[in-house]
């Protein structure tokens, strides 16, 4: 069999144990020496045809340390796609598998020391992945409450959405250039009306005839203004 000399250009995502083994896009790539993106759409057509299955998307890391998207194709349908590309190339494929293969096997453990390790590895990216939900439950819960309100919402209204103080929600709108103070009254700026994030309303009172407006978050500032609030809570807290 032809061996295969290049070294690949990305690093690939650690095994599992349990866990099915795929080869990404970027790799099947390299291996038949084709463009990636020409890689991904022969994948994209297969899937489309019903010849394979649309693989799900991942990252892997290239040689400049970014993150690339890749498909994660199974064994069976990666042979599919090289003999669509390049039939020559088969043989490298092949190689590839068994490579794959042995490197998992040799991630089950044979021995008490090692299944313990992995035991404490496996605890360790446990506990990172409860940071990672704790971190992200506000943003969460923000998204659970809003979506319980309905139309436009006063600045009032968004701030106790948001859990915000008054206050300082007030300043941040205005350091951050999103509203300012008219005759008293917060104004959002030209732009952001023109973006949909608010609707002035206004009228007269019954009473005494007297002229209003009011600045009111459309559902659309209320998505918007959220994410740049939970950002800035982030970074103050990271402070």
């Amino acid at each position: 069999m032809q061996q295969m000399n290049a070294t690949p250009a990305f690093t690939p995502a650690p095994f599992m144990p349990g866990q099915e083994l795929t080869m990404s896009s970027q790799e099947i790539a390299d291996l038949v020496q084709s463009r990636h993106d020409k890689v991904k759409q022969s994948i994209e057509r297969l899937a489309a045809k019903g010849t394979i299955q649309l693989p799900p998307m991942g990252e892997v890391r290239n040689h400049l340390g970014q993150a690339v998207a890749v498909y994660l194709v199974g064994k069976r349908d990666s042979y599919v796609v090289v003999a669509q590309l390049s039939p020559e190339f088969t043989a490298r494929l092949v190689d590839r598998w068994q490579e794959l293969e042995s490197q998992q096997a040799m991630q089950v453990p044979k021995s008490l020391p090692e299944a313990l390790r992995l035991a404490a590895d496996l605890a360790e990216q446990q506990q990172q992945l409860k940071h990672e939900l704790a971190a992200a439950a506000p943003k969460v819960e923000f998204v659970d409450r809003y979506c319980t309100a309905n139309g436009s919402m006063s600045f009032r209204q968004v701030a106790k959405l948001l859990n915000a103080k008054e206050p300082e929600f007030r300043l941040f709108l205005i350091d951050k250039g999103i509203m300012y103070r008219l005759g008293g009254v917060l104004t959002p700026h030209h732009q952001h009306i023109e973006a949909k994030r608010f609707e002035v309303k206004t009228g007269t009172t019954n009473t005494s005839n007297y002229a209003f407006s009011q600045a009111r978050f459309t559902a659309k500032g209320v998505q918007w203004i959220g994410g740049l609030w939970t950002a800035y809570k982030a970074q103050g807290d990271a402070q």
